[in-house]
């Protein structure tokens, strides 16, 4: 099927008025860690095609695994987070299937006994909580990376031919899958985007991931069905693969809800597969069949030592956790009297912690919001970068304010101080020194300037001087204009009004 094809759909009001949805996520998270889950190799983001590879990441002969322990540290962690029960004894099992990005022909994974299991999040949604109940979350190894060359799809079909990159394969992972989830109705595409930006936010606070979308270390499986109205059934599922990003969450959700609806409403039945989602159209297409556990034959791994993790580490461990971010997010909305929308804004930037540093470092809420949403927000779309990849730091900004707060510039000339930071021309001041930025102060300058611009808009004085006070405005424009923007437009128009009143 084209990507540009969408099925038939089913109007969004009939799919609610005749079915309810189930959904399921599984959401993976990969982690920061410096080596692999099995082996030594790096885990660098980027780096040149099948240049972090060893005998175990590939599967050779002989090679032997060995449990990277900051990985289970970092399950254990995501699992206290989640509020789940932590295992006192677990092990790993082979995954068999075969893929050309799966060197062994099978992933080392967990099955019947996860590292965390029995937990749940509470999820926010239009001022209504919903307990999104958490089955397991347990570790395993990412596989490699194929790349298909040619064709207009980038996938296999039509492809010319194929690479795969294993500097990926090995890379520790963890997967957290949800319950499934009933009784959201209408608000099904909200609370599974809702869910997994919590989930994300939750990833990045605890520090086990930077949580990248974009560069596919957290990505989310949708899973839906739907059954007849208040049957209490669950319906045949589809899952679709690989969605990265929280729009597509929402939007893939939606999508199968109608697509689901209208088949079932013209008589047919739904085919238990694995989706593909397009981003450039909104819609899902086929993949394979799905896979059930007994398809994978499970069995444990022999040559990994069951984990074990201690109470008393794990105790250890839960003391290490930082506060949970939405209730973090409500003490500082209230702190520091945001809107729910302006919050929601800064949360959606990825600005809360840089946000929150600046306010640390001296700045008012206000103006740490303003500058990181609006001036850095642009550049660094304009850049194609995160927030803090601009090189801006929160003391840079609380700084920058506090000039603008003394007077010595002002927003326009703020706005070249940002210029200079990014250019890397050293701290604020040093960049307001180097530009020649300052607020010119000097008395005679600006009285020079308000003198020539009298001088050459006679009009405008004289309407001032009958009264019209508010043509000062043009007058203190051609002055800032003269002086570059760098006199005090206060002491401007002061200047104005004595000369000619």
């Amino acid at each position: 099927m084209s990507t540009s094809t969408r099925e038939a759909m089913l109007p969004w009001d009939d799919v609610l008025a005749a079915y309810d949805p189930a959904l399921g996520l599984e959401v993976h998270v990969e982690l920061n860690t410096a080596s692999k889950m099995f082996c030594g190799c790096p885990t660098e983001f980027g780096a040149e095609p099948n240049t972090q590879v060893c005998p175990t990441c590939l599967g050779l002969p002989g090679a032997m695994p060995a449990v990277n322990g900051k990985a289970v540290e970092s399950a254990i962690r995501i699992g206290l987070a989640l509020n789940c029960e932590i295992a006192e004894w677990c092990r790993f099992a082979r995954k068999n299937y075969f893929y050309p990005d799966m060197p062994k022909n099978f992933q080392t994974s967990q099955y019947d006994e996860p590292i965390a299991f029995e937990g749940y999040m509470d999820v926010d949604v239009d001022g209504e909580t919903f307990r999104v109940e958490i089955e397991r979350a347990h570790m395993e190894e990412d596989t490699g990376k194929s790349l298909h060359v040619g064709g207009a799809t980038g996938r296999i079909h039509g492809a010319e031919y194929s690479l795969v990159d294993y500097n990926r394969a090995g890379i520790p992972l963890i997967e957290i899958v949800t319950k499934p989830i009933r009784g959201a109705g209408e608000k099904a595409p909200e609370i599974a985007k809702a869910y997994v930006a919590q989930l994300r936010e939750l990833i990045v606070a605890l520090g086990v991931s930077d949580a990248r979308m974009d560069q596919g270390s957290i990505r989310a499986d949708v899973n839906l069905s739907l059954a007849p109205k208040d049957s209490g059934a669950l319906g045949t599922r589809t899952e679709t693969k690989n969605v990265n990003s929280l729009r597509s969450v929402e939007r893939a959700v939606r999508y199968e809800m109608q697509r689901h609806g209208a088949i079932l409403s013209g008589g047919g039945s739904i085919l238990q597969e694995t989706r593909h989602w397009h981003e450039d159209t909104g819609i899902t297409t086929s993949g394979r069949e799905k896979s059930d556990a007994e398809d994978y034959r499970y069995f444990p791994e022999p040559d990994l030592v069951p984990v074990a993790p201690s109470r008393e580490w794990v105790e250890e461990l839960r003391g290490t956790l930082p506060e949970n971010p939405t209730q973090k997010r409500a003490r500082l909305q209230a702190a520091w009297g945001f809107s729910d929308l302006e919050m929601r804004d800064t949360v959606g930037a990825g600005a809360l912690g840089l946000v929150e540093e600046t306010i640390d470092a001296g700045a008012t809420p206000a103006a740490a919001r303003k500058w990181w949403l609006s001036e850095l927000a642009r550049r660094a779309n304009e850049a194609g970068t995160e927030l803090a990849g601009l090189g801006v730091s929160p003391l840079d900004v609380a700084r920058v304010q506090a000039l603008v707060d003394a007077g010595s510039i002002n927003d326009k000339l703020a706005r070249q101080v940002f210029d200079g930071l990014i250019a890397g021309e050293g701290t604020p001041d040093e960049v307001v020194e180097k530009r020649g930025l300052a607020i010119v102060s000097d008395e005679g300058a600006l009285s020079t300037a308000v003198d020539n611009a009298i001088a050459a808009n006679p009009d405008v004085a004289d309407k001032i001087r009958d009264g019209k006070v508010a043509a000062a405005g043009a007058l203190i424009g051609a002055v800032m204009k003269e002086m570059r923007g760098q006199a005090d437009a206060g002491r401007v128009r002061e200047l104005i009004l004595e000369k000619l009143t």
